[in-house]
This record gives C-alpha cells, structure tokens and sequence, in this order.
C-alpha cells in the first residue's frame, strides 16, 4: 500500500490507496493553478505568528513555547497586483521529498511553489464589524496549512475569514518570519516500531485541539493578533480539516463551545466520541475507502449530520494536492481529473457552512445531485457504504 497522501504517514491517514499502474508519458508540465473562486468578493490573505508561551512545545520540549503560523484569507476590496505565493521553493521540495511517492519524483522540487494562487497579499480586510463568519482550517499531518488554499480562497470570497494553521513540527515544512524552517519532528516519533499508531494519534488530536483554541483566542479575544479580527462574528465560528486536521474538528467541538459545526474531510477518528454524544451540526466526507471509527462515532452524532462518499477520490482528493500533482504532470491514480475533485469539495463545505452559520438552506445536502453524481449518501449508512 502506498503512503495515502501526498505528504503524508501512514498511520494519521485514511485508508490508503493501491499504487496506480505505471502511467504513460507524463503530460507536458504547465503553471500549475488553483481555479478562480466562486464566490463575489475579492480575496486578501496574509500571515500571522502566534506564540504560545503557557505550554512547551509538544514534540520539541526543548523549544518552551509553541509557536504557529497561521494563514488569514478574508474578502477585501482592494484588487492588489501581487498575488500570494503558494508555498517556498524549499517547503515544496521538503513536501514532495518527504512524501516518499516515486511517482511524485516526475515533479520539479520547486514545482508546487510554481502554483498561482487567487488572493491578494495583505490587502485591506472589508466587511462590517462582527458581520463574518470565522473557518478554522486544519491540514493533514504532515501536509502544510497552504494545501487547503483553494477551499480557503473560495469560502473568503463568498464572505468567510479563514484561518488555516500549521501544527509546528507535525509538517514537513514550516517556515517563520526570521527565516527558520521547521521539519517533521514528530515523524520520528511516529516511525519508532515501538509506537502505537492510534497512541500516537491521539496525542496528535489534542495537541491540535489545544492549537486551534489558542488561534480562536489570538483572533477573537480581548487583544487579537489580526487587524480585521473586528469583523470577526466570535458566534459563528466553525472548523473544517483533512485527515487529521478532521479528525481533530470533533474533539475539538466537544472542548470547545465556540465551534458550532464541524467538517472531517477523510481522517480517521482516533479520539472516539462519547456515549454522551455530539449534539451540534457534523459532516463525514470522504472517499469510498472503509474506516471502522466512522460508523462507530456516526452513531454518537446526535445533532443534524451527514456522512457522504466521492466515487473516484484519494485521500488528497479534499485537498489542492490532487488537482495541482495532476497539473504538474503526476498521476496518484484518482478517478477526479481536472479541477473536479476542487470543485465538489468546495461546493458541499460551502453548503454546509451557510447551511450552518448563515441559516441558509441548502437542498443540496439533503439528496443527491445530478450535478454531482459522484457524491454518494450514506446516511443514515446505505449498503454501498
């Protein structure tokens, strides 16, 4: 079996898929994209590094504080001329070398920096005090904050503030202001043949939850941290994540009242829900691929739910790896081609979010869609689930 990320580890991912058979050719690398968002404002984007100084760092003991960076996209009015790079030539090759995929060796090291993003870089924030909506993002283990951008850009320009996080030393890369770039520390303790993976989950999970409530803090406390944090509504704030960034959204929901509904983009559950149950609004969307904790903590969602499968999606499928790997010539063996496998995640988190946080219905969550015939239903479960 093949690792079931483009950066990832096995045993903090969903259910891995085969290695695809030798492909013909690769096509002729182009700039690689992330496709325009849908939504009507023009999208901002900037950074912020938060420290934490009440705890040390988790993987790095030594480092007394944990420090994150953050990633802000927001509507703007400004329409700047420099666009936001995607991620460093050196956090793209970190990411690409890391991942162990010899088909991604068809890829230049630099490839995924080459990516043209949409949002503008530290454009003004436009909106009207506590008028928007806050998604708290987190990435996959050892994916970058940057591979949900094209979720993140859509979701601002339909009127979001999106905070992206990445989880220090749990990535192959994260680079800081003065210039350090920090590696997967916590990938060695996850490699050790003594380790147990679902131990080593879990102590993933609630290192996540406790990051993710520091950032709700940082942009929706007394003295935030972001400049527009006034058009922050701190009563509609939701999460969405990818493979362990999605497994983290439940555990952080129970611990955290703030967070009124949460997406798991195909990540295994490794912190069960309890019998006492989840009551606020969760969405399982995944791929066809079987994971026993899905069923297991579906039955412990008591609130309004879905749980929904993509025929023809990888585990990076809910992420911009998928769309952006095909565009620079590789082939993970996916059945999306093109920008679909973008285009379906982000119209059903879109739809779940204003269902959610706007109160705005949304048919499209309560039956299939001819539109979308490669999104199956599975609740309450059905046979093919």
């Amino acid at each position: 079996m093949l690792l079931a990320t483009v950066a990832g580890l096995l045993a903090l991912v969903a259910p891995a898929f085969s290695a695809p058979a030798p492909a013909a050719a690769a096509a002729a690398i182009s700039t690689p994209f992330l496709p325009e968002p849908t939504g009507p404002h023009q999208v901002g984007t900037t950074s912020l590094h938060l420290t934490d100084t009440s705890r040390p760092d988790p993987w790095v003991p030594s480092a007394e504080a944990r420090e994150l960076m953050v990633s802000l996209w927001y509507p703007t009015q400004a329409r700047g001329e420099r666009r936001a790079p995607y991620v460093t030539p050196k956090e793209s090759e970190l990411l690409l070398k890391g991942s162990g995929i010899e088909e991604l060796e068809k890829i230049p090291p630099e490839g995924l920096s080459w990516t043209r993003t949409n949002a503008f870089a530290d454009a003004e924030p436009a909106g009207r005090r506590r008028g928007l909506p806050l998604v708290v993002l987190s990435p996959g283990f050892t994916w970058v904050r940057s591979s949900l951008t094209g979720l993140a850009e859509d979701l601002a320009s339909r009127g979001y503030v999106v905070a992206s996080i990445d989880h220090t030393y749990e990535n192959f890369a994260t680079t800081f202001p003065d210039g350090r770039v920090t590696t997967c520390a916590a990938c060695e303790i996850e490699s050790d043949d003594n380790a147990d993976p679902d131990d080593f989950g879990r102590k993933v999970i609630r290192s996540r939850v406790i990051d993710i409530s520091f950032v709700l803090d940082q942009l929706t406390g007394p003295h935030p941290k972001w400049k527009g944090a006034a058009l922050i509504d701190p009563s509609r704030i939701a999460m969405a994540g990818s493979s362990a960034g999605g497994a983290a959204a439940p555990e952080t929901m129970l611990r955290d009242s703030r967070v009124r509904a949460g997406i798991n983009m195909d990540g295994r559950f490794f912190l069960p829900i309890p019998e006492s149950g989840l009551a606020r609004p969760f969405l399982i969307f995944g791929t066809q691929e079987k994971d026993d904790t899905w069923k297991r903590d579906w039955e412990h969602m008591t609130g309004w739910k879905r749980w929904l499968e993509v025929e023809g999606a990888l585990h990076p499928s809910f992420t911009d790896y998928d769309m952006l790997i095909q565009q620079l010539g590789a082939d993970l063996g996916g059945g999306l081609k093109g920008t679909r496998s973008m285009d379906i995640t982000r119209k059903y988190v879109s739809a779940f979010f204003d269902l959610h946080l706007r109160g705005k219905p949304q048919p499209l969550l309560d039956k299939p869609s001819p539109r979308y015939p490669e999104v199956q239903f599975c609740s309450p479960p059905a046979k093919g689930c």
